[in-house]
């Protein structure tokens, strides 16, 4: 897309974030976890800039010692929004040794994030908040979050962009190219988005955009991932008690 088509796409997220607050909560704050990376940066400043930074609250959370948390104290101190330092570690610590059984490798990968949810509705719910979801379309896509962790939210502006468009927003914004361009880290692993997935955010982009992509195996794994993960974005199924007419 063009610079001026991303400006229009810029300045309608931030009309639909104040329309979101004026229909569930013209007085609420939007409160978000802030990692520093490009997803939560774009996320702060756009509801900055349709809210005012009075009403932006972050939620730093790193779990014992976060190698990359000054990125986090730059965002919050570019924008100057109000922000909560909550370390995770002895709550992610406590609830492994309460646990009755041996836990899996994915129980405790996802564990962080939940707990990391929890956290940030909890502050919401101090301040008279609404939770802000900071997914984007290209990890939806592949299912790169956790269900009731990091894909949780009350409103999600970043949903419907790829990274490369969340990326130019960055820019659009003004935001300090070091957040904009920081490599997608967890900041529990210690490894990059793109090293988890086995590919770049930039071939996933151009994949989801234009159908293309060279590498076959990559496509296959994108297309297995992307069928396998479809149910993070559907609602729960619901049983419906009526009787069916005959």
């Amino acid at each position: 897309m063009s610079q001026r088509d991303m400006t229009e796409i810029k300045d309608r997220c931030v009309e639909w974030i104040r329309d979101f607050f004026k229909e569930n909560g013209p007085d609420c704050n939007a409160v978000l976890g802030i990692s520093g990376g490009k997803d939560s940066s774009v996320t702060a400043a756009l509801c900055v800039e349709a809210l005012g930074r009075d009403r932006v609250i972050g939620v730093l959370m790193p779990n014992g010692e976060q190698a990359d948390i000054d990125a986090s104290y730059l965002l919050v101190k570019h924008l100057g929004i109000r922000y909560y330092v909550v370390n995770i570690h002895e709550a992610v610590e406590g609830l492994k040794k309460a646990m009755p059984m041996e836990l899996t490798t994915q129980a405790v990968t996802n564990m962080p994030p939940r707990i990391r949810m929890t956290t940030v509705y909890a502050v919401a719910q101090c301040h008279n908040g609404r939770v802000a979801n900071t997914c984007n379309l290209s990890e939806d896509w592949v299912g790169y979050s956790t269900r009731y962790g990091d894909a949780a939210g009350d409103f999600s502006p970043l949903a419907g962009l790829t990274v490369q468009e969340v990326k130019e927003i960055g820019r659009l914004l003004g935001l300090p190219d070091e957040l904009v361009e920081k490599p997608p880290i967890d900041g529990l692993c210690g490894k990059t988005d793109e090293d988890n997935l086995g590919f770049t955010y930039a071939v996933l982009d151009r994949y989801i955009r234009t159908g293309e992509i060279e590498d076959k195996e990559i496509k296959e794994k994108i297309d297995r991932k992307h069928k396998a993960n479809l149910f993070k974005l559907k609602y729960m199924p619901v049983f419906d008690p009526k009787i069916p007419t005959i």
